[in-house]
């Protein structure tokens, strides 16, 4: 028997654990912001209905309580801008999706999966555990007339640069898509977090005008709602792909427990937090920002989402290095794809006083 982890490479986060031992010696600990992941409190309301909800001793649905799919829904609509019909499912996060939805899509040995050049680990992992292969390819011309493109990954707000895409091309791909049979899915985990601009979901009428063959979006309550421990994800889009997702994770057990999915309507149900929430990032944003620019950095993209994609121009492990023995960790370009060697991803992810340590530690470049 062939282990399937022998196809894969090392994950990447155990490459840095030697930078994460250099930053962890510094006098005054640790500052990570290699991950993005929230340090800040659940909101009162989600835990309370997790709580109340918490006597769940029967079996929970896969495609969510008809609460949790109104839910969704709504929040699809309002945040979005959908109003055609289309299906929703809760998943289990937003990565375990992404790492099974070409399997789950019946893609396989022969077919190419699209991903950005430079892009968040797991859709290429993803691609990998379905035996698919993969091309990097930023605009439609590079992936060329390949007919055995099945499925495309577009990310706005990109994880890690920032990146937003235009309305314009979320409507091209779209296009593409369809005129070959291709499905085309948008990871916007981080729609709710645009700086300088607006990001637009694929499932805007302004994209699909409410026809949403073909189409995809994920999204995730991790970052805008600090559930990231709760797992607590979904998508919505095209209904017959919708149904053969739900389809498959109920013969595999794919579900979300129930008072995650109750935890979930609370979170969707109330925008106070998330607002409460983006005025912290903002504010962290802006001391990182102007500390690594103090420092010497550029600051690329980063229109939107949680991080400052920065570089010194130079390899971005000697960066990580370097940042490192001021304690301070980052994620290197490299994790990301090939043609990000030069950057760095710094999370806006750690405590007021972290980041307050991070930008002391700045000045003294």
């Amino acid at each position: 028997m062939s282990a399937l982890s022998s196809a894969l490479p090392d994950f990447p986060w155990d490459l840095l654990e030697p930078a994460k031992a250099i930053a962890a010696a510094h006098p005054d600990g640790i500052v990570d912001l290699s991950v993005g992941t929230p340090v800040d409190p659940v909101p009162q309301a989600v835990r309370q209905a997790l709580a109340d909800a918490s006597d769940a001793p029967g079996y929970p649905l896969t495609a969510g309580t008809p609460r949790l799919r109104a839910a969704i829904a709504g929040w699809l609509a309002r945040a979005c801008g959908a109003s055609g019909e289309f299906g929703v499912l809760p998943t289990i996060g937003s990565k375990e999706l992404v790492a099974w939805l070409p399997t789950l899509l019946g893609v396989g040995p022969g077919d190419v999966v699209v991903i950005p050049s430079v892009c968040y680990p797991t859709y290429e992992m993803g691609a990998k555990l379905a035996g698919a292969e993969v091309i990097r390819a930023d605009s439609l011309t590079a992936i060329g007339p390949d007919r055995r493109v099945k499925l495309i990954w577009i990310n706005s707000p990109s994880n890690p640069t920032g990146k937003v895409l235009p309305t314009d091309h979320l409507r091209k791909v779209v296009d593409w898509g369809r005129e070959r049979g291709v499905v085309v899915v948008s990871d916007e985990c981080y729609l709710s977090l645009g700086w300088d601009t607006n990001p637009v979901s694929v499932l805007s009428d302004e994209v699909t005008g409410g026809d949403y063959t073909g189409v995809l979006a994920v999204h995730s309550l991790s970052k805008r709602s600090n559930l990231a421990g709760y797992r607590a994800g979904f998508v919505g889009g095209d209904p017959a792909l919708i149904r053969e997702l739900l389809a498959v994770r109920k013969h595999a057990g794919m579900i979300v427990p129930a008072p995650v999915q109750a935890a979930m309507v609370a979170a969707l149900d109330d925008e106070a937090h998330v607002a409460e929430q983006r005025a912290r990032y903002a504010a962290r944003r802006d001391i990182l920002r102007t500390a690594l620019t103090k420092a010497g950095f550029e600051i690329s993209q980063s229109e939107a989402g949680l991080y400052l994609w920065s570089t010194r121009d130079e390899d971005c492990w000697a960066t990580v290095d370097a940042l490192a023995r001021r304690g301070i960790l980052a994620a290197p370009g490299a994790f990301y794809g090939p043609a990000a060697a030069k950057h760095v991803r710094i999370a806006l992810t750690a405590t007021d006083e972290r980041v307050a340590a991070a930008a002391g530690r700045l000045a003294d470049w």
